[in-house]
């Protein structure tokens, strides 16, 4: 019989734009006793959850739980429960997942508008506003921080304007919720999706979602109670119900409520992970939490920036927990890469579709954000651009970055 060794997985300097490194106090939190998932020392954990999602969303609504999956099953879940077939979805494009919604709108039996940006921008509010009056979706769904482009896309008006065609406005804040202000309530946004994996430095596995009694609305009309658990009198939707029973968040909803209606088994050590996740979040306190994403940025941008290299998009959309860096040309970009792993430890991420060979990609998210992460990357960054030819600025990179970090908080550019 095959024998395998000991689980020991290298200790990495993670600057992707996902995933990203782990506070040791949410790994911790995962090595705890697992706790049946209706004992009520759990159940109060769930309600603690639900409360800190309402905090970091910047939320009031009743509805603020995760998804058990990767980022990717909270879209899903908010998209497939509150389209119908024949639904308009206007999708405003300008990166690799504005496609993805586009993608799950479409096998939801939506008839989807589009409007397309290059990429490396985004569109002017005005432009988006102008297309819902045209169009009158039904759902409006957008993307808040493309990290296929490093840029951000401002909501200024959209979130009334929905509001005035009676269209539902669902946000995809995968890259942004803890890293950047998500103001779900200001900005009247009916639906918001975020991720673990990203700025809450929470390992993969979990979608934390929100949505309020707009979004209810239309999934209460569809709402069913699973075949196996009717009992005499219980829902069962008069119209097409959602076309999944994982992702309806009817039943969903019936789970994370007192009712503590049976769906699935809860994933007791992710949750674990995301409470201790979102507590630490809290204890930082957001706004500290996006100045710290900011000042760590620019030392970043700073450094890059004297080593003589270019930056991709336009900067005044630029998200700030991902940077984004032409490839100079004549440099093999993955092959940068691989010598960052190998020999430092370091790993970046490269890009896809339209931008594939053309730009590296750096995160600068959550636990992975700090000082001597930026520092390591960049000084091992110019060495490697060294040993492979490039034309670049020596010994300005980590002087500029240090320079940086010496400034007042108030001096830095915001």
């Amino acid at each position: 019989m095959k024998s395998y060794k000991d689980l020991s997985p290298s200790l990495r300097t993670i600057m992707t734009p996902g995933p990203v490194e782990v506070d040791p106090r949410v790994l911790r939190a995962m090595s705890y006793p697992i706790l049946g998932q209706f004992d009520p020392e759990f159940t109060e954990l769930m309600n603690e959850t639900m409360e800190m999602l309402r905090d970091v969303f910047q939320t009031k609504n009743q509805w603020a739980f995760p998804i058990d999956g990767t980022s990717r099953s909270g879209i899903e879940a908010v998209l497939v429960s509150v389209i119908e077939p024949g639904d308009k979805v206007l999708v405003p494009i300008y990166g690799r997942f504005g496609n993805l919604l586009v993608e799950i709108s479409e096998r939801c039996g939506a008839e989807v508008v589009l409007l397309e940006r290059e990429w490396g921008t985004v569109f002017e509010p005005e432009e988006i506003i102008e297309a819902i009056h045209r169009e009158k979706p039904s759902i409006v769904a957008i993307v808040h921080g493309e990290t296929s482009t490093g840029c951000i896309q401002p909501f200024d008006g959209i979130g009334a304007a929905c509001r005035e065609v009676d269209a539902l406005l669902v946000v995809d804040a995968v890259a942004t919720i803890g890293g950047v202000p998500v103001k779900t309530d200001e900005w009247q946004l009916d639906a918001v999706i975020g991720g673990t994996q990203k700025c809450l430095s929470v390992p993969s596995g979990m979608s934390p979602i929100t949505y309020n009694e707009r979004v209810e609305a239309k999934v209460m009309r569809r709402k069913t109670i699973e075949r196996g658990l009717r009992e005499k009198g219980s829902a069962v939707s008069a119209g097409k119900p959602v076309a999944s029973n994982y992702f309806d968040l009817g039943q969903l909803q019936d789970y994370w409520s007192p009712k503590r209606l049976n769906h699935h088994t809860e994933a007791t050590s992710m949750l674990y992970a995301l409470r201790e996740g979102l507590r630490l979040v809290l204890q930082e306190g957001l706004e500290e939490r996006y100045r710290r994403h900011q000042r760590h940025e620019a030392a970043l941008v700073a450094g890059l920036q004297a080593m003589g290299l270019s930056l991709y998009g336009n900067p005044d959309c630029k998200l700030t927990v991902v940077t984004c860096i032409r490839i100079p040309d004549g440099i093999a970009g993955e092959s940068v890469r691989s010598m960052l792993l190998n020999s430092f430890g370091i790993e970046i991420a490269s890009s896809f579709g339209p931008l594939k060979g053309q730009i590296w990609r750096i995160g600068t998210m959550g636990f992975s954000c700090n000082q001597k992460n930026v520092l390591h990357v960049l000084g091992a960054l110019e060495a490697v651009l060294l040993w492979h030819g490039a034309d670049i600025t020596i010994g300005k990179a980590l002087q500029a970055a240090l320079t940086l970090y010496a400034r007042k908080e108030e001096e830095l550019p915001c």
